[in-house]
């Protein structure tokens, strides 16, 4: 990259947010702190307002906006490869507000782009079955909004295990993406705890307003962090597995909570940590005899059950 490309760049970051360490455009761009230093300077020489605070960083002074620029046809297929994802991914309020960036982001790109994208439409997919319309009221969109303001918002729940419906007032912390669904995690008012709630089970949502002070942890990361210290709610579960199942649950695995293997005379042994057996007893099944549970018992108990019922009901087709 030229340097006029450079300074465009770092322009287009330092608008992006609204502190830059000046070790961040180093890293992205793979300068030195000098030269990050001599690039913020020629900014400011050709008259872009730029602030600084001695070991905080850079800043756009309020009232400045960079012209419209133009995506490279990099970018723009980045952003279509995004959206193919964010259309199976993610609920209706979502894939509407990215519709509509992938449009601006469309105006913007010359005859050239527009025709690459047009194109490239037809050739990427992403094999992942869209979520059932029974669960298209996830409200993504307003619990972004709930985590990035600390408000409280309050839940209609529906409980798994008992099937129980319950308003629940929660402090969202954030959102997290597991198992195949999107997972709000947030300190539950009615249990007295952090609690991690499946979006898809939200029959209601509704911001209250009120906003709720920080408690000890605040972000997902000391959320993940803590839970690994302490095990809440997590069991572990040791299973073994031919070395040719192993081979097929390489990527699978992870949606259960994986945490490490080693390598056997023809099996492999992992190691797990989960908060539903059942769920895992009923992945687990499918891989026949290729597996054997070493521990814990109320995995293989659980496993057992799932195989009884079976029996019997394949026995009462017979």
């Amino acid at each position: 990259m030229n340097r006029i490309d450079r300074l465009t760049a770092i322009l287009i970051q330092l608008q992006s947010k609204k502190i830059v360490k000046a070790e961040e455009i180093a890293s992205r761009f793979e300068i030195s702190l000098r030269t990050v230093y001599r690039d913020v300077k020629a900014l400011m020489e050709a008259g872009v307002p730029i602030g600084s605070e001695a070991g905080t960083g850079y800043f756009i002074v309020d009232g400045y906006h960079l012209p419209p620029v133009m995506f490279t046809e990099e970018e723009a297929s980045a952003m279509m490869m995004a959206g193919k994802l964010v259309e199976r991914m993610t609920d209706q309020s979502v894939r509407l507000a990215f519709d509509g960036a992938l449009l601006k982001i469309k105006s913007v790109l010359n005859e050239a782009g527009k025709d690459h994208l047009e194109s490239l439409q037809h050739h990427i997919e992403v094999g992942r079955p869209k979520m059932s319309r029974s669960h298209e009221n996830h409200f993504l969109t307003e619990l972004q909004k709930a985590s990035a303001s600390k408000q409280v918002a309050r839940l209609q729940y529906c409980s798994n295990q008992q099937n129980e419906e319950t308003q629940r007032d929660v402090e969202p912390i954030g959102l997290f993406y597991y198992s195949a669904a999107w997972h709000l995690i947030a300190w539950c008012r009615l249990r007295n705890g952090f609690r991690d709630f499946r979006c898809d089970r939200i029959k209601e949502l509704t911001l209250t307003g009120e906003i709720f002070k920080p408690r000890s942890i605040s972000t997902l990361q000391e959320y993940f962090n803590s839970l690994q210290q302490a095990n809440i709610e997590m069991k572990t579960a040791v299973v073994l597995f031919d070395t040719n199942e192993a081979r097929q649950v390489a990527n699978s695995k992870h949606y259960f909570g994986f945490v490490s293997e080693e390598e056997l005379e023809g099996q492999v042994k992992m190691k797990f940590l989960t908060s539903d057996f059942s769920m895992m007893a009923r992945w687990l099944i499918s891989y026949g005899r290729g597996i054997e549970i070493e521990s814990p018992q109320e995995l293989k108990d659980i496993l057992l059950r799932l195989v009884e019922e079976l029996q019997e009901h394949y026995f009462k087709l017979a």
